[in-house]
């Protein structure tokens, strides 16, 4: 019998090893959405199928550009935060391992296969029922979180704001191999001074002093952030669940943030516009007993100018429409900085 984790005792294997012990089939995965420099596997254990993720500082970009050296997953994953997730969402983990010191520390996350549930791939919108799912458990995941704080050294709220900055990719450029979405990244920063020079200026002072920002949203209230709410790392069980994968970047913050990752990240598979998926989204708070009067106003618009400072060079490259919603928006988050 497999030694698995219960909700109170997450199951944290000695090595890779034990964590696959008994697998009869190891087939290894290039997905085309995992671009982290991470390896990937479709395992068979006690003849059932799962999916195993390895990833170290040294080899995965997202932990070095997020500022990661202490394997944020283990760390939620060890005090029971993933499993203190409303039954509305699916983390799908079944148990980690780690390997190893230093850099090349490797941390192995087994997870159930559910890739026939997760969302195809495309640029197609979703069905709209799938997408209102979406919001509504996002709403009760951050309703379950609300007041949440981190104690455990998790992605500091700063730091959201500069994981694409200029300075803090330079030295993932100078590497023989350059990430696709960090070279994008570099030429849609320069694309944006261009386009939109009051953004580009807008981002570049957050970026030199991200504590404004933080410290405005949080005079707002907090929850615990799974960091990235895209289409990439959801799907839907046949019984309404939300699948939620790759919990990479948690952390304590505004719940308008995962929200406007979503708006951001999403654009091409959301059914409806960004202004009726806000509507929707603080409706769903305000039936899980949430009282968004008096905060939501201010935490969405500084939760939208946040998202600038990460992904405005995702929107430089973009569609001239999308981008202009997008500096409206941030240029309205200033009102509320001090």
């Amino acid at each position: 019998m497999r030694r698995m984790g219960t909700q109170s005792t997450p199951w944290v294997a000695s090595s890779a090893e034990e964590l696959l012990t008994g697998a009869t089939r190891r087939t290894p995965l290039d997905p085309s959405d995992g671009k982290s420099g991470s390896r990937f596997e479709r395992v068979v254990i006690d003849g059932r199928p799962y999916f195993v993720k390895s990833l170290s500082h040294e080899r995965d970009w997202i932990m070095r550009v997020t500022g990661d050296r202490d394997h944020r997953p283990l760390l939620i994953w060890r005090h029971g935060i993933m499993a203190a997730a409303p039954a509305s969402i699916d983390h799908t983990v079944v148990g980690m391992a780690i390997d190893g010191e230093g850099e090349a520390c490797e941390l192995t996350i087994l997870m159930h296969d559910v890739g026939r549930w997760l969302v195809p791939e495309g640029d197609g919108p979703v069905a709209l029922t799938q997408h209102l799912g979406f919001l509504h458990h996002l709403a009760e995941f951050s309703a379950t979180f609300w007041g949440w704080q981190d104690h455990i050294g998790l992605t500091p709220l700063e730091h959201r704001f500069r994981f694409f900055a200029p300075d803090n990719i330079a030295p993932e450029l100078t590497r023989p191999q350059v990430p696709v979405p960090l070279r994008v990244a570099a030429q849609g920063w320069e694309q944006l001074r261009r386009r939109a020079p009051q953004l580009h200026e807008l981002v570049r002072a957050i970026h030199d002093d991200p504590g404004p920002l933080a410290a405005a949203l949080r005079q707002t209230p907090s929850t615990f952030l799974h960091g990235d709410w895209k289409m990439g790392n959801l799907g839907s069980h046949p019984d309404g669940r939300t699948i939620l994968l790759d919990w990479a970047y948690p952390g304590s913050g505004p719940a308008c943030y995962d929200l406007a990752w979503y708006l951001a990240l999403n654009r091409a598979r959301l059914p409806q516009t960004k202004d009726e998926a806000i509507s929707v989204f603080r409706d769903a708070l305000e039936r899980q007993g949430i009282v968004t009067a008096g905060w939501f106003d201010a935490q969405l618009d500084l939760s939208l100018l946040a998202i600038m400072a990460t992904f405005a060079w995702e929107k430089a490259v973009g569609e001239e429409a999308e981008l202009r919603w997008w500096e409206a928006a941030a240029r309205r988050g200033t009102r509320w900085l001090r």
